[in-house]
């Protein structure tokens, strides 16, 4: 640019005065092109610095992120958030909001914004749980939040809400703590039996005895493995069900089928009430295992001549077509706290009478398991209160 602009101007100079103009004079000319070339120059560098210097005050006064760092924000799978030198919020992503790490143009919560603060005063990171202060009405957030520096002005938060992983951790030492305890109880009885059947080896009448209570033990234990089994598998993302035409009348006939030695054993009489011919779509195998549970501890917890009651009804309820399977009975009636609890691995309502009987206390959260794999629900009603 600057050559171009000395020709030009040499040029014109040249031809406003013609041949009258000396060698001399052609060099004065040319220096008189250059020191207006050079002034022109630095004026135009004059304004770029100066434009450069309004830029950088402008982006001071309204500080944006880096593109880069607005991209990897947006494909984080956590929360994340930039943060401003005046708190304010230069960019985040869709799960900062679904977890509340941020709120309209401010983060979160304010045990949050207060760490942000000193994350900038201190420049120090930070990284651990924070919890948010108490809300009427709003269940309690602990979120696990990282908080560092981008720059000077800026600083990435990033947060995960670990309550969820916390429950799943909760449960599964729940689970290995019953587990433990359940199959030791088996475990220990058929070993105590096998040596009280060695001492008695010479006594045929007490070896035939423990020989049918090892044998109880052995099936019970069996049971167990087997239903921890099906129910960590139904636990599981891909439970595996069948998704096949299924004639509920042969779920509820066949679950019948199963538990009429027990019902005869207990002197309980199973009544089969309205059977309405009822197709979905599921698993034969599962549904029949979910409904025999059902009958099964209704067995287990009625009196001696109570009455088990199964039925199915179709009806349309809030614009759906459903159907209800119906397992009732007379029985000792359920509390209702345990109501709420009938459900959970391992819970008994009446530990002895299930000892007696052989439960597990893992029927019902099978069923429940089995339900929602089918996409529907369970309840009970208990009209005695105990």
């Amino acid at each position: 640019m600057r050559e171009r602009l000395v020709t030009d101007l040499g040029a014109f100079d040249g031809r406003r005065q013609g041949t009258r103009l000396s060698a001399m004079s052609y060099v004065g000319a040319g220096l008189v092109g250059a020191a207006l070339a050079l002034l022109l120059a630095g004026a135009v560098v004059a304004l770029v610095w100066a434009s450069r210097r309004r830029t950088v005050a402008l982006a001071q006064n309204n500080p944006t992120i880096d593109p880069l760092v607005e991209r990897l924000i947006a494909q984080l799978p956590i929360g994340a958030a930039v943060v401003g030198p005046h708190d304010e919020l230069l960019g985040h992503n869709e799960a900062a909001v679904h977890i509340s790490l941020v709120k309209g143009t401010r983060l979160g919560y304010k045990h949050l914004l207060e760490q942000a603060r000193d994350v900038r005063q201190s420049g120090s990171d930070f990284s651990g749980d924070i919890s948010r202060e108490a809300i009427p009405g709003e269940p309690p957030l602990s979120l696990t939040v990282s908080i560092s520096q981008l720059d000077e002005d800026q600083l990435l938060v990033l947060g995960f809400d670990n309550a969820q992983s916390r429950r799943v951790e909760a449960i599964r030492r729940d689970f290995v703590a019953n587990v433990s305890h359940e199959l030791k109880t088996p475990i220990g009885a058929i070993g105590v039996l096998a040596e009280a059947v060695e001492a008695a080896k010479d006594d045929p009448t007490a070896v035939e005895r423990f020989s049918v209570r090892l044998q109880r033990e052995t099936k019970r234990l069996s049971e167990l493995v087997t239903q921890i089994i099906n129910l960590s598998r139904l636990q599981s993302a891909a439970p595996n069900i069948a998704h096949e035409p299924v004639s509920l009348v042969d779920v509820v006939e066949d679950a019948i089928s199963n538990c009429r030695e027990a019902a005869e054993d207990r002197r309980v009489q199973i009544i089969v009430g309205d059977l309405q011919d009822v197709t979905i779509a599921g698993d034969k195998w599962e549904l029949t295992d979910a409904v025999t549970n059902l009958v099964q501890n209704a067995i287990n917890y009625s009196d001696q001549g109570a009455r088990v009651a199964v039925s199915i009804t179709a009806k349309h309820d809030n614009g759906e077509d459903v159907v209800d399977v119906k397992v009732s009975d007379n029985g000792i009636g359920i509390s209702k706290e345990d109501q709420e609890r009938i459900f959970e691995r391992f819970y008994r309502v009446d530990y002895g009478r299930s000892r007696s009987t052989g439960g597990t206390g893992l029927g019902l959260s099978i069923v429940r398991h089995i339900v929602m794999a089918h996409g529907g629900t369970i309840t009970v009603l208990s009209l005695i209160h105990i």
